[in-house]
């Protein structure tokens, strides 16, 4: 015979008495799908303490590990994007804009600070991919110019770090014209010798990759990140072959001599600082 008995069938809890967590305390991994606490994800650099998997960050999370004391000073934080094409898909182009500058409290795919990093000075424009996909627009271009003319003229060294889903269709041609413009000043750079880090995240893909993302003194990437052209299905319908297992992944595109080296992103600063104090 038990000794328990269990007088009623249940244990019922009133509504008003259920304990709900906070919003936004815990995440889920994406990979290995264990349970988060977001005071630990930011302790370790938004890195899954389990799996070693890098949660996908925007350019406020890069910032406040980058900078010494999460201090820095945005610039050409008020440039928006116009409507050159009258572009219209599901809803208009500048409703699309407003949408999106509504929900992630940016203005473009794209911001760029001036700040110390372990005591040196550095430019960094991290792209955003809660905006549009992190799309390379007019906006994008024209910040990351701006920024190298504002590298050349206090001789800064300049960091990138990408994270799009390529060329912004709404924009076309002014979109796929960026390519061009930022590769240009990225030379003026390189002529005023300045040092250009460069940092592919998950995911770096189409116009970007085939521009900026790849011109650095130095290509680094985060472990596990996409990185390509096209997408895996595309290619793999283009050319009616199976692709390689870890196809545009971060180790296979070094392996094949695309990048220089993989970082943890807990190491990540210490890693361009040193690198930059070796090239100064």
């Amino acid at each position: 015979m038990s000794w328990f008995k269990r007088n009623k069938a249940g244990i019922n809890t009133a509504t008003e008495n259920k304990k709900e967590a906070p919003d936004g305390m815990w995440n889920k991994c994406p990979n290995c799908k264990k349970p988060l606490l977001n005071s630990e994800q930011i302790e370790n650099q938004y890195v899954c303490q389990y799996c070693d998997y890098h949660i996908r960050i925007g350019s406020a999370a890069y910032f406040s590990i980058l900078f010494d004391d999460n201090n820095y000073t945005e610039l050409f934080e008020t440039l928006t994007s116009g409507d050159p094409l009258q572009f219209a898909d599901t809803k208009p182009y500048p409703v699309r804009l407003a949408d999106s500058q509504a929900k992630t409290g940016l203005k473009d795919a794209i911001r760029c600070a001036h700040g110390k990093m372990e005591g040196g000075d550095i430019v960094i424009a991290c792209m955003d991919f809660t905006f549009i996909g992190g799309s390379m627009g007019s906006v994008v271009g024209e910040k990351i110019a701006r920024a190298i003319d504002y590298c050349i003229t206090n001789k800064i060294p300049f960091m990138l770090i990408s994270k799009s889903g390529g060329a912004r269709m709404m924009e076309a041609a002014f979109s796929l014209m960026q390519m061009a413009k930022t590769s240009a000043k990225l030379a003026l750079l390189a002529q005023a010798k300045i040092p250009y880090v460069c940092l592919l995240t998950d995911p770096t893909t189409g116009g970007v990759t085939a521009s900026y993302a790849m011109l650095g003194d130095i290509n680094i990437a985060e472990p596990g990140a996409l990185i390509g052209f096209a997408g895996p299905r595309v290619i793999k319908e283009t050319i009616k072959k199976d692709l390689p297992k870890g196809f545009q992944t971060s180790e296979f595109v070094l392996e094949h001599g695309f990048l220089d080296f993989i970082v943890d992103r807990r190491n990540l600063k210490n890693k361009v600082a040193s690198y930059l104090r070796l090239v100064k």
